[in-house]
């Protein structure tokens, strides 16, 4: 058996568990730790895609610097006195229950699809380097490069903006 396939299989597994129990979590700090875990195994679905570009922002960016800013809310808001309103409200675990189920269902049918006809999913010449560095910028500087800049500057006025909310006067 190959070892990617085996990567590919472990990786999954993680990613597909730790985002049914973030759902199914009562307390929101374990949900923002098994958040964490599914960036994770998302990081290492990337690897396996040769995007290590993408696969190092998915750590830095989202499992650093986002979760630090969730978890700093979550201790912020201090949401001990809405946990009983949580625990009557059961629809989050049925709604997951399902979307669980129909992802399984999609993975199920796609390798007995996959072992019925044999199929052999191989790279192409030109999708083996897509997620380098080297690629990544040069797209990004050159196609997509209005795009970039409309983007750091919304980033910039969000930025200004929550400044400025931050130094008004609560009353």
């Amino acid at each position: 058996m190959n070892i990617e396939i085996v990567a590919f299989a472990i990786l999954a597994t993680i990613g597909i568990a730790s985002a049914i129990l973030l759902v199914l979590q009562k307390n929101p700090v374990y949900s923002a730790l098994l958040l964490i875990l599914h960036f994770m195994a998302l990081a290492g679905l990337y690897l396996l895609l040769n995007a290590q570009f993408i696969a190092v922002l998915q750590i830095l960016v989202y499992a650093g610097a986002i979760m630090v800013l969730f978890v700093f809310v979550i201790m912020l808001l201090n949401l001990q006195n809405e946990q009983a309103l949580v625990d009557n409200f059961n629809i989050r675990k049925i709604v997951s229950f399902i979307l669980g189920v129909v992802l399984f269902l999609q993975f199920a049918v796609f390798f007995l699809v996959k072992a019925k006809n044999d199929i052999d999913i191989k790279k192409s010449p030109d999708s083996i380097d897509a997620g380098s560095i080297q690629n990544i910028g040069e797209a990004l500087f050159t196609t997509y490069l209005i795009p970039f800049e409309i983007a750091s500057f919304l980033l910039l006025v969000a930025i200004i903006g929550s400044i400025f909310l931050a130094k008004r006067k609560i009353e």
